[in-house]
């Protein structure tokens, strides 16, 4: 499928839950604006980082109006519907078109495991037909759905069956294989980036865009990576870089998700705890984290 493509970066984003993990839609408008002040060029809502996976239908829907209307077309929103069940993830992308969204994307089911190619795309051709009017991205991410297979095979085989198929979400780390996905059919598939820590090695394997979670709160220091890249100043990209490596050290140190909502709290944006099973942080937890950041400053150099 042509269009334009993604470029830059993009947000995963948190879901809106208050401190009940209740859906409470409202900091949707003031996180969408920070996201577009940091200079993020678009939203990938309800994935991995926006808990997509702990929502009902009912929620992800709400969730999924909340950033369209906050979005106001100022920049891509793209709906990640994903689901064990694939009628309930087709009728998640029906809605997503439906209500405005730009892009729809979405993870395999991974209870029972996908064991190959043909398989993957008869489970996401009727999600993707039931956005037909929107470009679709599968999201690999292979740490959490199991699926390894090769995904140049996923997109050479699968756009006959899905014409709307754009592209992909990778999240791994084998940029041998990200290479091949960028170079297939002379770059026809718009394959985006998806880990944080390696954005600088995705950048030099030919990556335009990336979607990640700490992009919520330190995206004016990636912007500055693909920058300073851009100028060919790969010494100061390499240091930026490291910069990002050792923030998402510390982060990792506690549960990740629930410590990025506290970093957001603390940046003055309540998006409330994550959901189970993910437990919230401590106390103590939240006060080393913060301390740990301080410490390598973080608060500096990350915004």
């Amino acid at each position: 499928m042509t269009g334009t493509r993604l470029q830059g970066l993009i947000a995963a984003t948190y879901s809106p839950l208050n401190h009940a993990g209740e859906v409470c839609l409202d900091n949707v408008p003031a996180m969408m604006d920070r996201l577009l002040e940091d200079g993020v060029s678009g939203v990938y809502v309800c994935g991995s980082t926006g808990e997509g996976m702990s929502l009902t239908r009912e929620e992800r829907m709400q969730i999924t109006e909340a950033w369209i209307e906050a979005a106001d077309k100022r920049v891509p929103v793209i709906v990640q519907v994903g689901h064990n069940a694939i009628a309930e993830a087709a009728l998640l992308a029906e809605h997503a078109q439906k209500s405005g969204a730009d892009i729809v994307s979405a993870t395999c089911p991974s209870y029972f495991k996908i064991g190959d190619v043909d398989t993957l795309i008869e489970c996401m051709a009727p999600i993707a037909a039931a956005a037909p009017d929107l470009p679709f991205y599968y999201y690999h991410i292979p740490g959490l759905t199991g699926n390894q297979l090769v995904m140049a095979d996923f997109l050479r085989n699968g756009v006959d069956r899905m014409p709307n198929l754009a592209g992909l979400k990778y999240t791994d780390t084998r940029l041998n294989e990200f290479q091949d996905c960028v170079n297939l059919q002379g770059a026809r598939f718009d394959v985006v980036w998806g880990c944080d820590e390696m954005l600088l090695g995705a950048l030099a394997t030919g990556a335009e865009a990336a979607i990640g979670s700490t992009y919520n709160i330190a995206a004016p220091l990636y912007r500055r990576i693909i920058s300073a890249f851009q100028d060919g100043s790969i010494e100061e990209a390499r240091q930026l870089q490291s910069f990002a490596v050792r923030m998402i050290r510390v982060i990792y140190r506690r549960p990740f998700h629930s410590s990025m909502k506290v970093i957001l709290r603390e940046m003055g944006i309540d998006l409330g705890r994550c959901r189970l099973p993910q437990q919230p942080l401590t106390e103590v937890q939240e006060q080393s984290l913060l301390a740990d950041l301080t410490s390598i400053g973080f608060f500096q150099w990350g915004r």
